[in-house]
């Protein structure tokens, strides 16, 4: 028993550190290349862009990577992913074109997707019931760190254009070799495959409630990335203000990734949900009436990103308490699905309420989405844990 929990703690080790690398190179390469492209001349409409190619293939891989990792496990395809991203990265540099460039963005968004669906598939199947909330939490933590860290790259230009790609390639190499270590392992199969709209038919009538999260983070997360900066100028905020508070919400996110798992695991799933997004509702409802404080609205980002700022991670780990094993790949397949939806439809949902009502639309709207989301968890009554 002893050695399973070293085997098992070893194997949570690294697949944390490579969500940690994952994030500093999605973190670096998002602002890096839009510097880079507008040194070039590239007008500000085809940079945003050149910048969605990232999500472009985040979306699409997620229509056909759980049969890999149905048919080679996970080890592979995380292996796949890492090796797609580092042959991008190191290319970015070679030309300095944004057609080029476009093509490598959606490679790198391939590998990104395979390498976290994978990752975070692993963990949450292998790992007991009473430790999953905190281990998918350290999941959702890894991340956010990394994403945190990957802009300080951007220092490394002046060492010159190959160093800050070069140094991210590096990283990645050395945790690819630490996962060479691991045992490959692949998800449970049922007694009989079904076709995939039956599986995903399934999932989506045995865990609803938990899928419905991927959506919401994806609104939330686009929205404020996307909105937030005309609510800020509108009522008078500076740029640089502006700049500061963004981050907030994934500060606060960071600071409860860990104590909600934990609690979740004790608590029960349901009930954290649907607190955390009740108080993340009356939090994003009284934004409006800060007014131009920056420190009080600093304050409630951070209350609404640590209260809501897990759901993706949660989600996923309640839909493996009711789910059997066979069906998680289906889950996460409809999760990813759901968080590239949420994240298209929040800046232009949020963008037709700023415009055709008024610039406080966009929180107000936030904190009724979340409102309802907890009345449809008092529904929920599927309780079949495995």
């Amino acid at each position: 028993m002893a050695l399973r929990d070293k085997l098992v703690s070893n194997k949570l080790t690294i697949l944390i550190m490579v969500i940690i690398v994952a994030g500093m190179s999605q973190g670096m390469l998002l602002p890096l290349l839009t510097i880079l492209l507008d040194r070039s001349g590239v007008s500000a409409d085809a940079n945003g862009l050149n910048a969605a190619a990232l999500y472009i293939g985040i979306f699409s891989t997620m229509f056909f990577i759980e049969k890999p990792v149905r048919r080679y496990g996970y080890k592979p395809v995380i292996m796949v992913g890492m090796g797609l991203i580092i042959t991008a990265t190191c290319l970015f540099p070679a030309w300095q074109q944004a057609g080029f460039w476009f093509a490598l963005r959606l490679l790198v968004g391939v590998g990104d997707s395979a390498l976290h669906y994978a990752t975070q598939l692993w963990i949450v199947t292998s790992s007991p019931k009473e430790h999953r909330g905190r281990n998918i939490s350290l999941y959702g933590m890894a991340y956010g760190i990394g994403f945190s860290l990957g802009p300080i790259g951007i220092t490394l230009l002046k060492a010159g254009i190959w160093v800050p790609f070069l140094t991210t390639s590096s990283f990645f190499l050395i945790i690819l070799l630490l996962l060479t270590k691991l045992p490959n392992e692949r998800p449970e199969r049922g007694e009989r495959m079904e076709a995939v709209h039956k599986r995903a038919s399934k999932v989506a009538a045995m865990a609803w409630f938990p899928l419905i999260t991927s959506l919401l983070y994806g609104y939330m997360e686009a929205s404020m990335n996307s909105n937030f900066p005309l609510y800020g100028l509108r009522i008078g905020l500076s740029e640089p203000n502006i700049g500061v508070l963004l981050p907030v919400i994934g500060v606060g996110s960071l600071i409860m990734q860990l104590p909600l798992g934990i609690w979740s695991d004790r608590i029960g799933r349901k009930k954290i949900l649907i607190t955390s997004g009740l108080i993340g509702a009356m939090a994003f409802f009284c934004i409006p009436f800060a007014g131009a404080n920056l420190w009080l609205i600093g304050l409630l980002f951070g209350i609404a990103g640590g209260m809501v700022g897990s759901f993706f991670s949660l989600g996923l780990a309640y839909a493996a308490d009711i789910l059997p094993k066979h069906l998680l790949p289906t889950a996460n397949v409809l999760a990813s699905i759901q968080y590239s939806l949420g994240s298209i439809a929040g800046p232009l949902i949020g963008g037709m309420a700023i415009r055709y009502s008024n610039v406080a639309s966009i929180f107000y709207m936030l904190s009724l989405i979340y409102v309802i989301f907890a009345l449809s968890g008092l529904m929920f009554r599927r309780e079949n844990s495995v």
